[in-house]
């Protein structure tokens, strides 16, 4: 992995999100202390990352949506049309051949590091939704 600081854990607003840049992409980082899930192992610290661009909406807003959980899977609705997407697999909940890039994410120390390569090709995120 490649990790890239991006700010410290102070810098963020519990269970909500921010936009940061890194690698030229606009990423959206959410620190979401008390709620866990365990869907995947990876994803077990308090921080997501997914890209910023919502493409329903065709905007950079999704570190601006609303965080939650729908029947267990922890989202973020988006402020523009309120599609739900999945911050583990990007998988957009309303219709399934939609998905956002979902990035490694991790609290070191003090700082939020962010690896943009993505955690799944996005074409097999959206495969594995129309099977």
């Amino acid at each position: 992995m490649q990790w890239q600081n991006v700010c410290s854990v102070a810098d963020l607003a519990e269970n909500s999100g921010v936009c940061a840049l890194v690698n030229g992409l606009q990423v959206a980082i959410f620190y979401i202390p008390d709620i866990r899930s365990t869907n995947l192992s990876l994803f077990s610290n308090p921080v997501y990352a997914i890209n910023n661009y919502d493409p329903i909406g065709k905007a950079n807003v999704l570190s601006r949506g609303i965080v939650g959980d729908i029947n267990g899977q922890l989202i973020v609705s988006s402020p523009l049309y309120k599609q739900h997407f999945n911050l583990e697999t990007g998988r957009c909940l309303e219709n399934e051949t939609v998905a956002v890039p979902v990035y490694a994410c991790r609290i070191d120390e003090d700082r939020v590091q962010v690896d943009t390569r993505l955690v799944a090709p996005l074409r097999q995120l959206i495969k594995q939704g129309t099977e």
